[in-house]
């Protein structure tokens, strides 16, 4: 993408110019464009292309008017304070200090292939916007603290983002095929939501997208843990940690998810104040009414502070923020089943399966990239282990790549171990006979230096550090094997059946 940018900007001393400090601020001006602005940049690169001083530079009193043109190198707002620094101490000579930059107007054109249903970002920076040929002209308000933000650099960054999403979306690519099960005798072919329903194992909840599980639903779910346990986990080494559930927005900062996961999440916003006057005519309006005072509510709650627990390993990266992990403590492998996480699924719920309200095993591990690798390679070989010979299923593994990987430049960097190719995603699918798809049920994924460079985790040994989690979900491993075995435990595989035990049936309603 070609990229120009155009800034006007006034910096205002602390005195006026005489003809000697105007004198010597035009000596500047040339040297920058010569000198100053060509630093760091490769050589061979089109001097139209770097950063510089252009027009006639205009002295008012105290004030002096520049307009800095660039392509992408020594970008405008760069040049702007390259040049400030270098002028303050030779002005400062006159006994002229700067007190401040006035920034004008400030433009940037990127020229390059736009979807056809691109949108520009609706940020207030952006006062204009014209899309013509192939070319995106911005104009933009911003302070000079904006620019220090570097928001130039981010608003071109998210405009490059949003085409190369639009272009990943319509790729295949991003989803081959690994394995493929093969097909296992199947002894059901209705949906096991509506049959667990029917039988009394499970009740809609009243929130949206949550289910009341009942004691047969539990046994099935405690079955699953204890086979997770037994058979993944507890082999592999893992202890068990407890994450939170209610995530602040530091944590979505640094993990990345503030970057888009507004639509889905949960949010978590506090009282006012606890002072129980300040609410009493909220619990004397349903005392009255029969009905909560929601409109009222709102005006008397802060936040959002955060959200609650969206993707589950986040919060635990808070643990080991900012330290430097020992050689002889890795991998780290650790584990949370501590409580559900939350997820807005807009439209989408279905079953038991798709909910906003669901229970999870969160395994994450990190260590060099080696160790993590291995890891990945360790899990991969014990979830086939029981998705083959426990839980016999029809199930199949494919290699994905999650577009928060993508967008952030995560595929295919060759680390110094030749990793690199290793960062993504295994989604594995189990057949469900009663709609003829498959259903995404469990997953592995190597996330890189993603968490640890987000929250600052190094190593001794100074190797890169990286992570990798797995969710174990709960609902979609019943809603996955109840789909292919049924709801009578005699016809399930001797292991579940024996963990399971006969289902209890603990109410009668008349």
């Amino acid at each position: 993408m070609q990229l120009r940018f155009r800034l006007e900007a006034g910096l205002r001393f602390s005195a006026p110019f005489t003809p000697e400090a105007e004198l010597a601020a035009r000596a500047l001006i040339d040297e920058a464009n010569r000198v100053l602005f060509m630093r760091g940049v490769p050589k061979g690169v089109d001097q139209a292309d770097v950063g510089r001083i252009t027009g006639t530079p205009e002295f008012r009193e105290n004030v002096l008017l520049l307009t800095f043109e660039s392509g992408a190198y020594t970008r405008a707002h760069d040049a702007l304070f390259r040049f400030r620094k270098q002028v303050a101490p030779t002005l400062g000579k006159f006994r002229m200090g700067i007190r401040e930059i006035d920034v004008g107007a400030y433009t940037i054109s990127m020229k390059g292939d736009f979807p056809e249903d691109f949108r520009v970002p609706n940020l207030p920076f952006i006062t204009g916007s014209v899309l013509s040929d192939g070319t995106l002209t911005l104009s933009l308000t911003v302070s000079a603290a904006d620019l220090e933000n570097r928001i130039p650099d981010r608003l071109v960054r998210l405009v490059e983002e949003k085409i190369e999403a639009a272009t990943y979306g319509g790729k295949s690519e991003h989803w081959e095929l690994v394995f493929e099960s093969g097909k296992k005798p199947r002894h059901f072919t209705e949906d096991p939501t509506a049959a667990m329903v029917e039988r009394g194992w499970i009740k809609h909840a009243p929130a949206r997208g949550q289910w009341i599980f009942g004691p047969q639903a539990v046994q099935l779910f405690r079955a699953f843990e204890q086979i997770v346990v037994d058979e993944i986990i507890g082999p592999l080494g893992f202890s068990e940690m407890v994450f939170p559930k209610m995530v602040p927005w530091e944590v979505w900062m640094r993990s990345g998810h503030a970057k888009g996961v507004y639509p889905e999440i949960y949010y978590i916003c506090t009282p006012k104040t606890r002072d129980a006057s300040y609410w009493e005519d909220i619990a004397d309006y349903f005392k009255v009414t029969g009905e909560v005072w929601i409109e009222e509510i709102r005006n008397r709650i802060d936040g959002p502070i955060g959200g609650m627990c969206y993707a589950q390993c986040p919060p635990f990266w808070p643990f080991v923020q900012g330290e430097t992990l020992a050689n002889d403590c890795l991998p780290i492998r650790v584990f949370d089943r501590s409580g559900t996480s939350h997820r807005y699924e807009s439209g989408g719920i279905h079953g038991i399966e798709r909910v906003d309200e669901f229970h999870r095993i969160e395994v994450l591990w990190l260590g060099t990239a080696e160790q993590t690798v291995e890891i990945a390679d360790r899990l991969h070989e014990a979830y086939t282990h029981v998705f083959e010979n426990i839980l016999e299923l029809e199930w199949r593994s494919a290699q994905v790549t999650p577009w928060f990987m993508a967008q952030e430049g995560m595929v295919g960097d060759q680390a110094a171990c030749g990793c690199g190719e290793r960062i993504g995603t295994t989604d594995y699918e189990a057949f469900l006979p009663y709609s003829e798809s498959w259903l995404e049920f469990q997953n592995v994924s190597i996330n890189g230096d993603k968490y640890p460079k987000g929250f600052n985790v190094k190593i001794q040994s100074g190797a890169e550090c990286w992570s990798g989690c797995s969710g174990i979900g709960l609902e979609r491993w019943t809603a996955a094997f109840l789909a292919q075995k049924g709801l009578d435990y005699e016809k399930w595989p001797e292991k579940v059946a024996k963990l399971v035990g006969e289902p209890k049936n603990l109410f009668t309603f008349l």
